[in-house]
């Protein structure tokens, strides 16, 4: 009968009501949709890195991540590995080479990490095969005679490997992604024309467009310009085990893009064995293994069984291979609480605010109530229930349309591609996928089902304060 009785009290003015649950559903919708949002961001950043990067858990020979020294190798290289993959959880292990060296054009040198790797096994453990840009080659599938190198956009970019060109075949591109006319007729007047570097095109194209056709189709026509000749070539130039300078030409196997500026800027991959023999290390060696397990909660636990194992070479996992990374992931759990709590801070006021409305405007009807036999419980229940029912009605709608709206952007994203360059060099995707657990909704209901009961104790003691007598004299 109270629960009844409250619903109908909730419906007595529509208008106050419906604000309220609109207000609720606006607050609760942007509370989760900005939390999936961070945690999508947070996700891919963490998938990226343990698909593409880092993997999962690494060993070396103690200190030579310090500096990379070529001497610090790991021996019987694939006892090692029979013994990493019989460890429960392991999936797969690949082994690498690396070092320091130097990239060169005819144009342009800039030092980077070169890394041996077993085309092959390295499919097993990361998806970097699968991000090859299309046009530009492939992940070593093509065999040749001459050595190769596999290498990312930046890198590209910063040796003039890709370089830019507006054609009419760019021109066409540009139609067919809507650009408008105006803008394309800017262009036209730089048909035929090569750009070596995308500084060099980016300035032409500022200094042709307005600003707002800049910020607007700026990175358009940038993807549009962009070139690749087939079958370009760079030097890589390094030490040897014995301290010699190095060195050999490289025909470009392909070009990939990860979403990682820096990333990209810093790694070449080639073959291990080309690697070991133009540094002279011995085929049973190796200076690195690293491993992907089945579930990466499993990180730390597998970490210290492998430990055990090789007690003389280092074993990390990610979270100490890459700190920064498990930082910003405990700071974005940590953020979601805050956030939520603002939230709920929010919607509890706006109850309260609302309630103790409803008390003062049915003063005499409270007082009646009271006067003929209505118990405080009773009127306390009454009050309490009108809070619930309204932070539940808005929770839920609330919770509902974030839902719908979740699962809508998890398939198609939400691209943020006029901030594209900044979240590439701190190494996040510019398209991203929000995600929330059913866990976080069953919790956000809760909270929102309680928050409306703490709200409603303050109005409900203000209603039991109400002498009947004075009550039913109030107009």
């Amino acid at each position: 009968m109270i629960l009844l009785t409250a619903w109908k009290n909730v419906w007595r003015n529509k208008s106050r009501s419906l604000v309220v649950i609109t207000s609720i559903t606006i607050g609760i919708f942007a509370g989760i949709f900005a939390v999936g949002l961070m945690n999508g961001t947070m996700e891919q950043r963490v998938d990226a890195a343990l698909n593409q990067e880092i993997s999962h858990i690494q060993i070396n020979q103690k200190e030579f991540t310090d500096n990379y020294n070529i001497k610090l190798l790991i021996d019987n290289k694939n006892q090692l590995k029979q013994m990493i993959n019989n460890v429960d959880g392991v999936e797969a292990t690949t082994l690498r080479t690396l070092i320091t060296g130097i990239a060169n054009t005819a144009t342009k040198s800039t030092g980077v990490q070169i890394i041996g790797v077993n085309p092959e096994n390295e499919k097993q453990v990361f998806n970097l095969h699968s991000k090859t840009i299309a046009g530009t080659g492939s992940y070593f599938e093509k065999e040749t005679r001459y050595n190769q190198a596999y290498i990312g956009e930046e890198l590209a970019k910063e040796l003039n490997i890709i370089r830019y060109r507006i054609d009419n075949k760019m021109i066409d591109r540009l139609r067919k992604q809507e650009v408008p006319e105006e803008t394309i007729s800017k262009l036209e007047p730089f048909i035929g024309e090569r750009f070596p570097s995308q500084k060099a095109f980016s300035r032409t194209i500022e200094k042709a467009l307005s600003e707002k056709e800049t910020a607007n189709y700026g990175h358009i026509i940038l993807d549009a310009a962009w070139s690749f000749r087939e079958r370009s070539k760079l030097t890589l130039t390094f030490v040897d085990k014995n301290n010699i300078q190095t060195g050999a030409m490289f025909r470009i196997s392909g070009i990939f893009d990860v979403s990682n500026s820096m990333f990209e800027k810093r790694n070449v991959f080639i073959r291990n064995e080309v690697l070991k023999n133009l540094t002279g290390i011995e085929p049973d060696k190796t200076h690195q293994a690293i491993i992907k397990i089945a579930d990466r909660d499993q990180s730390k636990e597998i970490t210290g069984k492998l430990e055990a194992m090789f007690p003389d070479y280092q074993t990390r996992h990610w979270k100490e291979l890459s700190p920064d990374l498990a930082m910003m992931t405990g700071m974005i759990e940590k953020f979601n609480i805050v956030f939520l709590i603002i939230i709920l801070a929010a919607l509890s006021f706006g109850i309260i605010n609302t309630m103790l409305m409803v008390v003062l405007e049915r003063t005499k009807e409270l007082g009646m109530l009271t006067a003929i036999g209505m118990n405080k419980r009773r009127v306390f229940s009454m009050i309490m229930a009108e809070s619930v029912f309204l932070s539940l009605v808005g929770g839920v709608v609330g919770i509902i349309v974030s839902k719908i709206m979740l699962l809508f952007t998890a398939n198609t994203g939400i691209n943020f591609a006029s901030a594209a360059q900044g979240l590439e060099e701190m190494g996040f995707s510019s398209h991203i996928y929000p995600t929330i657990s059913n866990t976080f909704f069953i919790t956000v209901t809760i909270l929102v089902i309680i928050t409306g009961m703490l709200s409603s104790i303050y109005p409900a003691i203000k209603a039991l304060r109400l002498d009947p007598s004075d009550a039913l004299r109030t107009e």
